[in-house]
């Protein structure tokens, strides 16, 4: 069982319904089925949803690899709650301007790092 990564994928997943659930509501509001209809919050809240959807699958596949690999508990913790951080940050910075915002900056960064350190991480118990 993987109750932390569990855990994770549990929130991480409601995070993603949440920015879903905010692009269809623009899309209906836009009248919008397909596209963006050159309207600049939806636009944003697209490719929020849409970068969530690229680092979020990545993050909890080497967040259950670690737990697999009988990771610590607090390691496992404090990366999946740094991810979770990181995609909120940033889904709040990009949906406010689509420049370079502290909570965007700060987002992508927060991820990276723990997308890099899993990484690293699962590298070096394999060998």
């Amino acid at each position: 069982m993987l109750p932390i990564t569990a855990l994770y994928a549990g929130l991480l997943g409601l995070l993603l319904i949440g920015l879903a659930f905010r692009v269809s509501h623009l899309r209906r509001r836009m009248r919008a089925g397909l596209g963006d209809a050159n309207d600049t919050t939806l636009q944003r809240a697209i490719r929020v949803h849409g970068n969530a959807t690229e680092y979020v699958p990545l993050g909890l596949v080497l967040l259950a690899v670690l737990e697999l690999n009988g990771s610590a508990t607090w390691l496992l913790h404090i990366l999946g709650s740094v991810l979770l951080i990181g995609r909120c940050l940033h889904a709040w910075g990009l949906n406010a301007s689509s420049g370079a915002t502290p909570p965007r900056v700060i987002g992508t960064a927060a991820t990276w790092l723990v997308l890099l350190i899993a990484a690293v991480l699962n590298i070096v118990g394999a060998l």
